[in-house]
């Protein structure tokens, strides 16, 4: 499957289980709601003046009322914008951008609905996803992890004897999990299976981190 392929299916997968949580269902991220998660995900791609609020805190406060307002929109409108893809002058229109930017994006955020739900179910091993997701963990990392002291490497468990140092540092914590859990452990998700092996205290402080964006 191609990354263009591979990221439009991921994009239907979030569409669908948006769809069927529900808006007013809670998500792991912070305080959002399903219908929160939607309208950040339409501006993202296609308000820059809003989006850029994401990541730039001073411009929070606009983010948070241009998506409030985007969320005051008919649910089923909003996720099916979102789902139709960006606008065509926007940069994630694209493939390359969309298939760099989106594919871990699209992702997180499923599970972000999938795992708030009660009574949730595992998502079906993907092979490929996780082989993208695994060559996407360093580079990732320098984002996620850069204010952390200690090293990190990362070993998973859906295959035989593979891991790679994504973070240099001293002492070292082994994280093991399939790529899918060892992702959503570094965007700062809390529902994961993950193994985190190292001495005591080193285990505590990366608990106790705040990771992700």
């Amino acid at each position: 499957m191609s990354t263009s392929t591979l990221v439009q299916s991921e994009r239907n997968n979030l569409a669908d289980l948006m769809l069927s949580a529900g808006p007013d269902s809670s998500t792991l991220c912070s305080e959002w709601t399903v219908r929160d998660l939607a309208a950040h995900l339409v501006i993202r791609e296609g308000r820059p003046d809003a989006a850029v609020g994401i990541v730039v805190a001073p411009l929070a406060k606009w983010t948070s009322k241009v998506q409030a307002k985007e969320a005051e929109r008919p649910f089923e409108d909003v996720v099916a914008q979102f789902r139709q893809g960006p606008p065509r002058w926007s940069p994630f229109a694209i493939p390359a951008v969309d298939a760099a930017a989106n594919i871990v994006e699209f992702v997180v955020h499923a599970e972000d609905v999938r795992r708030a739900q009660h009574n949730w179910l595992p998502r079906p091993t993907d092979a490929e996803l996780n082989e993208v997701l695994w060559t996407r963990l360093a580079k990732m990392s320098r984002m996620l992890l850069h204010k952390l002291p200690m090293g990190i490497t990362v070993q998973r468990t859906d295959i035989d004897a593979a891991s790679a140092a994504i973070k240099t540092g001293s002492p070292v914590l082994l994280l093991s999990g399939a790529p899918l859990e060892l992702t959503m452990l570094l965007y700062g998700r809390s529902v994961v299976e993950v193994n985190i092996e190292g001495d005591e205290s080193t285990v505590v402080a990366f608990r106790a981190a705040k990771l992700g964006i």
